[in-house]
């Protein structure tokens, strides 16, 4: 589905893509054509089809990433090979990796996902600004999510494009708490610098745009709050997320093969292994099949999973 609410600078087109893809900002007008996030894998066809759709024959110049999560950035390649000149920003601390194209330290193997190898010219630098569409965005830090994200704020129509560091209902999961390292008081931190930002409307990495940002930082402000009281339930839920997201790539699965991807995938590993070595890890596994069948997240047919 297309979004673009009339409250968004007339130069925005949102491709809201759901939660396998991130959604994908387009910056058309009289400035150079650009994209923020880019999709996962899988939906990197339908990436590539809908901005040339959207540009009409132009071609896209510059693809930029509030993070390198499998689901924000596994379309690069794609575009890249569409369009061989477009130029390709990263947040910092990362261009190494990308360019010696290391998929553990990407957090891609370990979390059991993929990312196609894509080319890499520059980094998006805290405080600095990037030109999109022929204004000023400021660049900020957001850690907590993942320790290098970025996101990008407009002061004069006050958007923000939040990649995963806000939501209309929470956040992204904080990975560096899964792998004993802190991160809710960069959670905290974040969603701090986006109340000061006081922006008036949000384009998130998922879900639809939305504009009542006060109340979209109150849940999740609350919701941080629940995670830091115990961080076990944060563990927990991460691990569902891990393997409904994966549920969502595969659409379905046998029950022992989503086990045996869940013994092999690192992330999960580390999570069984810091939180829950006292349960076995086949009924820990069962357990969260469980659960997630019966909010409704999966379907169990037979031996079967499907996502729902």
């Amino acid at each position: 589905m297309t979004d673009t609410p009339a409250a968004l600078p007339p130069e925005i087109t949102v491709f809201e893509r759901g939660w396998l893809c991130a959604n994908n900002i387009l910056f058309t007008g009289p400035a150079e054509a650009a994209v923020v996030d880019t999709g996962y894998h899988t939906g990197a066809a339908e990436t590539v089809q809908r901005v040339e759709q959207a540009l009409g024959g132009r071609p896209l110049e510059r693809i930029l990433n509030t993070h390198l999560h499998s689901d924000h950035c596994g379309g690069n390649a794609a575009l890249q090979a569409r369009w061989p000149a477009a130029h390709t920003a990263i947040p910092p601390d990362q261009l190494a990796q990308v360019r010696d194209w290391d998929p553990i330290a990407l957090s891609y193997e370990p979390t059991g996902q993929y990312c196609p190898p894509f080319r890499v010219d520059a980094v998006l630098a805290p405080g600095h600004t990037v030109e999109l569409g022929a204004r000023a965005w400021q660049i900020h830090a957001a850690p907590g999510h993942d320790p290098h994200a970025i996101i990008l704020f407009e002061p004069v129509s006050r958007t923000l494009i939040s990649g995963d560091a806000l939501w209309e209902n929470g956040f992204g999961v904080v990975f560096p708490e899964l792998e004993g390292h802190p991160g809710f008081a960069d959670v905290a931190a974040t969603l701090d610098l986006i109340g000061q930002l006081a922006p008036r409307i949000v384009i998130p990495g998922h879900g639809k745009v939305f504009s009542d940002v006060g109340q979209a930082l109150e849940r999740a402000r609350s919701r941080l709050a629940f995670f830091r009281a115990d961080p076990v339930k944060h563990a927990l839920h991460a691990a569902k997320v891990l393997l409904k997201y994966k549920l969502m790539e595969w659409q379905s699965q046998p029950v022992d093969a989503a086990y045996a991807w869940l013994t092999q995938t690192a992330c999960i590993q580390q999570v069984h292994a810091r939180f829950f070595a006292a349960e076995g890890e086949r009924p820990w596994f069962d357990a969260m099949v469980e659960s997630l069948v019966q909010s409704g997240a999966l379907r169990l047919e037979g031996d079967v999973l499907h996502d729902a």
